[in-house]
C-alpha cells in the first residue's frame, strides 16, 4: 500500500526534527509556539514543499491501486484469457493515470 505523505506544519516540522516540541494555532506559521529549539520558518516552508511534492509524486500509484481489479480477479483473467488479456485491463487505469 502506497501512503500518502503528509506535509501540514507539524509534520514538516517532525520531519526536520523528529524530537520538536510545538504547539501551532490554524495551521498558522505565525502563531507557532516553540517548547524546544525553534527552526527558522524558511526551512519548515521548504520542507513542506518537498513532502507536498514528494507526495503529488505517488498520486498516480494510490489512484490506480483504488481502481485496479482486486488480484484474485487479476489472476482469474490471466488465467481465463492469458497475459496479454490482462495487460489490455490494466492498460486502462495506466493510461488513465499516467505516471509523470
Amino acid at each position: 500500500m502506497i501512503t500518502k505523505i503528509y506535509y501540514d506544519l507539524a509534520s514538516a516540522i517532525v520531519a526536520i526534527d523528529a524530537n520538536a516540541q510545538v504547539s501551532i494555532q490554524n495551521e498558522d506559521i505565525d502563531r507557532i509556539t516553540w517548547v524546544s529549539s525553534e527552526i527558522s520558518k524558511s526551512d519548515i516552508l521548504a520542507k513542506q514543499a518537498e513532502l507536498k511534492t514528494a507526495d503529488d509524486a505517488l498520486a498516480y500509484a494510490r489512484n490506480r491501486i483504488a481502481e485496479y481489479p482486486s488480484m484474485e480477479d487479476q489472476l482469474d483473467k490471466i488465467y481465463n484469457d492469458g497475459v496479454d488479456a490482462w495487460k489490455v485491463v490494466i492498460k486502462v487505469t495506466k493510461d488513465k493515470y499516467p505516471k509523470d
